[in-house]
């Protein structure tokens, strides 16, 4: 007869205890769910299931996919809740470009269809009337030229308007985007970027590449929406005399405003001020609070008005 091995009881708690482990390890590497994800993932598929937008705005899409994708190894990675979330709304955001390129598209081949039909009309009424009596064919004809010349005008009004309308939606969706990209922050005087010290070397105006790459993303979109300006500002740290700091903020600020011109924004556009030591955001008396004061700030323009000062 076959005898059970006679395992001690401490042993047989260890294994328990083991498995027990192993399996809530096993629960605990799968990440959560994430509701701001998954919204994201039902807004994309959606947009990817309406033949027109997959058509129509398919360099969107696949800008919204790749959004996505980043969002997912994120959330897959481990990364912080926050993290998933800002990744996800901005594939969202894409998700919502592409469905307004789709829109503006579709209208524009639906202006060119009513275009088309319309000169068939046409055609087919001055048929008949060149079957009637030619000289009330020339007066009726002559009508038509006006009417149809004013009907023309008030739809490319029309048509103007709405791509304008687009446009600008686009731009405001694109400038959402970014500036949550470069973290700015909405104050009285508009919305704030600031470029930390770290991107200059100590006693130095000249931008490192972090810096730069700041500054690139802004400029094109500054580039590209003619109705806003921007204002430059440096600032210093208490140490050092205050004419050194002076100088130092203002070439600071000077470097960044360059560098907005050199990616094509207009120099009338862009203005730039020193600030020196004043206005500190933090102590002076504690290194980390001198190295949040030494900074650039780059204040936009509200699209109700120019940049107001200090």
């Amino acid at each position: 007869m076959n005898r059970k091995p006679n395992i001690p009881q401490r042993t047989l708690s260890l294994i328990t205890i083991a498995v027990m482990a192993l399996a809530l390890g096993a629960c605990g590497s799968v990440p959560a769910e994430n509701p701001a994800l998954q919204d994201a993932h039902a807004a994309y598929n959606a947009a990817d299931s309406n033949p027109r937008v997959r058509d129509l705005a398919a360099g969107e899409m696949m800008q919204a996919k790749t959004a996505l994708d980043r969002a997912d190894h994120a959330r897959q990675d481990g990364a912080s809740l926050a993290e998933v979330e800002h990744l996800a709304y901005v594939a969202k955001q894409r998700v919502g470009i592409a469905n307004e390129v789709a829109g503006r598209k579709l209208a524009d081949e639906r202006a060119a269809q009513a275009n088309a039909d319309r000169d068939r009309i046409r055609l087919e009424a001055r048929t008949r009337e060149a079957d009637q009596a030619k000289a009330d064919a020339n007066a009726a004809q002559a009508q038509a030229v006006v009417a149809q010349s004013q009907a023309e005008a008030a739809q490319r009004q029309a048509q103007d308007a709405q791509a304008a309308a687009a446009d600008v939606q686009a731009r405001n969706t694109q400038l959402t985007i970014l500036l949550q990209e470069l973290h700015a922050k909405q104050t009285e005087r508009g919305m704030v970027v600031t470029i930390n010290d770290v991107l200059f070397d100590t006693n130095r105006a000249e931008l490192k590449p972090g810096g730069m790459r700041s500054v690139e993303k802004l400029g094109a979109l500054l580039k590209d929406d003619p109705s806003r300006r921007v204002q430059v500002e440096g600032f210093t740290d208490s140490t050092g005399s205050q004419a050194t700091n002076d100088a130092l903020s203002a070439r600071r600020a000077e470097s960044v405003r360059s560098a907005l011109i050199g990616q094509g924004v207009p120099a009338d556009r862009v203005s730039a001020k020193g600030m020196g030591e004043s206005y500190p955001v933090a102590s002076n008396d504690t290194a980390a609070g001198r190295q949040m004061n030494r900074r650039v700030e780059i204040v936009l323009q509200d699209a109700n008005g120019p940049v107001a000062q200090r």
